[in-house]
């Protein structure tokens, strides 16, 4: 498992450009270590404030300049997404702009149920980036999206678990032991079904019907193919056996 923290803690992690130049480096290393999961965090009092605005340079960058650093902020979710690691962003304090874009490039979110989440891209004249624009109205619906998006309304981490912004809530001091459990639930599960799964359901949010059934039969053949199926699937089956014979 692959721990990634957030270190920019006295401006409570805001983003900037090197801060996401290190978070694709730290991903590609995890990826190539063999890391089964990512956990995501943020050092100090939040996850990620957002875009840090006062540390722009004074006057108005070159295009091809922003350009580049929008397709990195671009890169750094489809890279998370993309991953063959199980990412999951552990999220406490602030999750806002940037900040709630990164945690929702994640597999897993895992709030603590004060944590606040927010878009204030819109109020201060700016726009939104890391595919947020399509993965919020899949999560909470495109009424919500826009009150969001739109109005910047805010949310706390147990209205966001209730709208399905994000998939768990914890207290503050639960946070830490429900990521490590979740890391391990994940673990415990053979490698090729779960990158199969998270690809199938990258792949099916994204795609037509057809597509989605030709997918599903090429990740069936890869997961049967595997060692660790088979080791699976007679755990399972001893399982239901018990369970049956319990139930008699």
């Amino acid at each position: 498992m692959a721990r990634i923290a957030l270190n920019r803690p006295s401006r409570l992690n805001a983003v900037i450009p090197q801060l996401v130049r290190e978070l694709l480096e730290a991903i590609e290393q995890a990826d190539r270590s063999g890391a089964r999961v990512i956990v995501l965090s943020g050092r100090g009092r939040s996850f990620s404030s957002g875009y840090d605005l006062k540390h722009e340079v004074v006057g108005s960058p070159p295009d091809n300049e922003r350009t580049e650093r929008l397709s990195r902020i671009q890169a750094l979710t489809t890279r998370l997404r993309n991953s063959p690691s199980c990412v999951i962003a552990q999220v406490h304090g602030y999750a806002l702009g940037a900040g709630a874009e990164l945690a929702l490039a994640a597999d897993f979110v895992v709030a603590a149920e004060d944590a606040v989440f927010g878009f204030p891209e819109v109020e201060a004249g700016l726009s939104v980036t890391g595919g947020v624009s399509a993965i919020l109205p899949r999560l909470i619906g495109p009424a919500r999206a826009r009150r969001m998006m739109i109005l910047g309304e805010r949310v706390d981490g147990q209205q966001a678990y209730e709208m399905g912004l994000v998939s768990h809530v914890a207290t503050a001091a639960d946070l830490p032991a429900v990521v490590n459990a979740l890391a391990e639930t994940v673990r415990s599960r053979p490698v090729r079904a779960v990158e199969g799964a998270k690809r199938l359901l990258e792949e099916g949010t994204w795609t037509d019907l057809a597509t989605a059934l030709d997918a599903e039969v090429r990740f069936a053949l890869r997961a049967q193919d595997s060692g660790e199926a088979l080791a699976a699937q007679q755990r399972f089956d001893a399982r239901s056996s018990g369970s049956q014979a319990e139930g008699a």
